[in-house]
């Protein structure tokens, strides 16, 4: 009898174990829930303010605000392409740079760096990552500029600008400051956060995948282009579009260096205005009327031009994984 009494008491047992567990998924559930719609949420309002406080320019000047150059306060004609042309080109410049020095970390740290430096350079560069980026704009305009304008400029109209075809590219005075400093400045700035992330995967990278491609006789350059890469190509996409979006939205850095200069020129030594920048610049000074709402409008166009880049990011893995599937 009594035997039986137990059994019942442990069945009673285990269904009120199960009623809880039951209820601790369902709290558990509705709240991740809710935490995602929240950034949904989130992320609407902030599309939905951005086109709200846009429109009054986007109704008055259409969708040539987005390709016409004109910026005068004064007579409150306003068009966004220097700042958008500004934003793509030292982003490009900094990624362009940034990505094979970082890659080129990455697999040091990775693959050849003695395990006792290891740790040290690593930690050094996630330290980089953390400095503030008013200090790499300060650094920019009082350490870098002059070098830049006494060394490096020159060095590289008298090289590279020489080059039929790519001259147009290097023209103008040497002042330090413009489009190419700016560039220079945020591949400084992103290098660390891609460097960091590719170590990261490369690092999950099963051993015995890299062991048995050793055992082969690859060589280490074999062992990261064909196993590494391939194996981390997600992660590896996802840090480059992690520097690339902080390159896109930087302000203050970009501030100090890029010369705020309502002028569109073909010459990287020139100086030029970013969306942030202008951003920084004027929205504290902006009365409301077409110039606030002109600022309103390069901010959406810097979400369109962060939503473009990331869309086709996913389109490239999504394809890359396709063509992988039909050869498999």
């Amino acid at each position: 009898m009594a035997t039986f009494d137990q059994t019942d008491a442990l069945a009673s047992h285990r269904q009120k174990v199960i009623r809880i567990q039951r209820i601790q998924d369902f709290v558990f559930e509705k709240t991740s829930m809710t935490f995602a719609m929240t950034t949904l949420v989130v992320l609407l309002g902030i599309i939905g303010s951005l086109v709200i406080s846009a429109w009054p320019a986007l109704a008055e000047f259409g969708l040539p605000f987005f390709y016409t150059i004109e910026w005068d306060i004064i007579n409150s004609k306003f068009g966004g392409l220097i700042a958008i042309f500004g934003t793509v080109v030292t982003a490009t410049i900094a990624i362009v740079i940034a990505l094979p020095l970082s890659f080129g970390i990455a697999v040091f740290l990775t693959e050849t760096c003695p395990m006792p430096l290891r740790r040290p350079l690593g930690t050094a560069i996630e330290l980089l990552a953390a400095v503030p980026s008013i200090i790499y704009g300060m650094f920019g305009l009082f350490v870098f500029a002059p070098l830049f304008a006494d060394y490096v400029q020159p060095a590289i109209a008298g090289s590279v600008g020489q080059i039929p075809g790519l001259g147009f590219l290097f023209t103008g005075a040497f002042n330090g400051i413009g489009i190419l400093a700016a560039g220079l400045i945020l591949a400084m700035m992103i290098l660390p956060f891609i460097a960091s992330v590719m170590r990261d995967v490369f690092e999950i990278v099963p051993p015995i995948l890299k062991e048995s491609a050793y055992a082969l006789g690859c060589t280490t350059w074999e062992v990261v282009t064909n196993i590494v890469l391939p194996y981390t190509k997600t992660g590896v996409v996802g840090g480059v579009m992690l520097g690339l979006g902080r390159a896109l939205g930087e302000t203050m850095a970009v501030t100090f260096v890029i010369g705020n200069a309502h002028k569109l020129s073909p010459s990287l030594f020139s100086p030029g205005n970013s969306i942030a920048s202008t951003l920084a610049n004027e929205f504290g000074e902006a009365e409301p009327g077409l110039h606030y709402s002109s600022l309103f409008a390069l901010g959406l166009a810097l979400f369109l031009i962060t939503l473009i880049v990331l869309s086709l990011a996913k389109w490239m893995l999504l394809r890359a994984e396709a063509k992988k599937g039909m050869k498999s």
